[in-house]
């Protein structure tokens, strides 16, 4: 059953109450400057940024409409402190995946400067502040994901593994820009019931907040109104329990050769 969309949630408390309710909150973007205490960056900074990531060269449905970077974050949910891990593959079981669990995914890094702005520092850290109040942890291990879907083939998928998890604690999609593209409706359904829901983010910094162990979610693919259409997001993902892989990385301090965000790791 696909219930009626969201309301967008402005104050803290009130996410923090659909998260505990639904499985789910829609943040809007001054909901998301709020929880981060700062003024997102306008599409003149961000839009640079997501029109400079290389191909996914992984995709195995032959596509070649995704762009993507990645990088591999440790915040101190005590202090906020966020350190750079060395870079790493990305990596999902099968379990969750099943287009490209398994498989590890070395794909190029976010770039310094990006990492490095104060408004990326503070929505990192402040989300894991957020969460850390619905599941205590010292520390949350955050794979952020910068995605662009281009529709310079036709069609763009932004989720072609289908109606998934990701495997860890939380995850948040945050959109950064439409341009030129209709679809890309964003649908959560409970992972083990018949409820659902489905709507379309369009305003840059929306947010979608989930609690991975409770529900799955995908979005639809997107087609172009235009030339050069594209869908820009940021997917960051929380996990208590180390990142990712297909030996476990440890848990407890920071480790070796993770450096503040901003610096080259050792």
């Amino acid at each position: 059953m696909l219930d009626t969309p969201p309301r967008l949630l402005v104050a803290a408390p009130t996410v923090a109450t659909s998260m505990v309710r639904e499985g789910y909150a829609l943040i809007a973007p001054a909901g998301l400057e709020s929880i981060a205490g700062t003024t997102m960056p306008e599409p003149a900074i961000t839009g640079p940024v997501w029109g400079n990531l290389p191909p996914d060269g992984y995709l195995r449905d032959g596509g070649h409409y995704r762009r993507r970077r990645h990088a591999s974050l440790i915040v101190e949910t005590a202090t906020g402190a966020i350190h750079q891990a060395p870079q790493r593959a990305h990596w999902q079981p099968v379990d969750y995946n099943a287009l490209h669990g398994g498989l590890e995914r070395w794909y190029e890094p976010i770039e310094p400067a990006l990492l490095a702005l104060p408004a990326w520092q503070a929505l990192v850290s402040s989300l894991g502040t957020l969460l850390a109040g619905l599941s205590p942890t010292e520390r949350w291990y955050v794979e952020a994901h910068q995605f662009r879907i281009d529709t310079v083939g036709g069609i763009g998928r932004p989720t072609p593994e289908g109606a998934h998890r990701d495997g860890v604690d939380f995850v948040a999609v945050i959109l950064i820009e439409r341009h030129a593209v209709k679809g890309g409706e964003t649908r959560v359904f409970e992972s083990g019931g018949p409820r659902g829901l489905r709507f379309t983010m369009v305003e840059p910094w929306t947010t979608l907040l989930l609690d991975d162990n409770r529900v799955i979610h995908e979005t639809s693919p997107v087609q172009p109104l235009g030339v050069g259409g594209y869908r820009d997001t940021l997917v960051l993902t929380y996990r208590a329990e180390g990142f990712l892989g297909p030996r476990a990385a440890p848990t407890g301090a920071a480790p070796t050769g993770a450096a503040p965000t901003g610096a080259a790791p050792t």
